[in-house]
């Protein structure tokens, strides 16, 4: 792996880490579908204006249309909808820390339904992720976390799961940008009849709104998702979701900074078990070297 994409999977890390903290801010002050579609057209028409200005094409191969529509089904609709309803209730922290879950579900999925090969380094992994995550969330429930909240997240990770199998192929044959931007619309475009019908319209004003809105839909909106796609097609998805082990870390890291969101000793263990179990199952995942003959 080289020095670039070091560099650019620590800033996804960073940039993807940092969505909840914004993300908390604007639905304490905004309805939460509703602010999020509109998230996805600004993010969508700004991708496609900067698509075009690249020279991409809006012909894409059939896998970059198929993982267009995932995307924007279950990682923007579902994914990013169902945890910005949650954070009305649930903290960032926690919120990043179920999300941050979801190289293990990947891990997990791909062993049990598609007979995948796990090395022991990787079922060891995945046994102290979810141990890690399990001490974190009889903390929080037992301290009051909104389990409605919870089990939204919850159902939100399985969700960005499904996407990330998914996706691979998306950045052959170029137009990432492309993909990008249309993939906000499909979001857009589903989470605005429920926005409509179910949200009202009542928003209060502030420069912490704004600031947080503006920052969201440019950086984990447009910014993460290009980096994302770029890594996985200059690394492939295997290392690419290596970078994924940070995100416990920054999560709560930057709840913690932005928030004032309290980790105490368990929240602490419970993360560094997560990042150690992420890692495990990432690394186990990684192509063996060939044996010289």
């Amino acid at each position: 792996m080289d020095l670039r994409a070091i560099a650019m999977g620590l800033a996804f890390a960073i940039m993807w880490s940092s969505a909840f903290a914004s993300a908390r801010i604007i639905v304490a002050d905004a309805p939460p579908m509703g602010s999020l579609a509109l998230r996805f057209l600004i993010s969508g028409l700004i991708g496609v204006a900067i698509a075009r200005a690249l020279g991409e094409s809006w012909r894409l191969t059939p896998a970059q249309w198929r993982a267009t529509l995932i995307f924007g089904l279950c990682q923007n609709a579902l994914y990013l909808g169902l945890n910005f309803i949650a954070m009305q209730t649930v903290e960032a922290s926690l919120a990043a820390i179920i999300a941050s879950t979801m190289p293990l579900l990947v891990a997990l999925v791909g062993w049990l339904f598609f007979r995948e090969f796990v090395r022991p380094l990787g079922i060891f992994g995945l046994a102290a992720g979810f141990a890690g995550v399990t001490l974190i969330m009889g903390a929080r429930l037992g301290g009051g976390a909104d389990l409605v909240g919870v089990g939204l997240c919850v159902v939100g990770v399985m969700a960005l799961t499904f996407a990330t199998r998914a996706v691979q192929g998306a950045s052959a044959g170029g137009n990432v940008m492309m993909v990008v931007g249309l993939q906000m619309f499909v979001g857009a475009a589903i989470l605005a009849g429920p926005a409509l019908a179910f949200e009202s319209f009542e928003v209060r004003w502030s420069w912490q709104l704004v600031a947080a809105f503006a920052y969201t839909t440019l950086v984990p909106g447009l910014a993460a998702t290009w980096v994302w796609f770029w890594l996985v097609g200059r690394i492939g998805p295997v290392r690419a979701a290596t970078f994924h082990f940070l995100n416990p870390f920054f999560g709560v890291a930057i709840a913690a900074l932005l928030l004032g969101e309290r980790m105490g000793i368990i929240d602490a263990i419970g993360v560094a078990v997560i990042m150690a179990g992420i890692l495990a199952v990432q690394l186990a995942r990684q192509p063996g070297r060939p044996q010289p003959g």
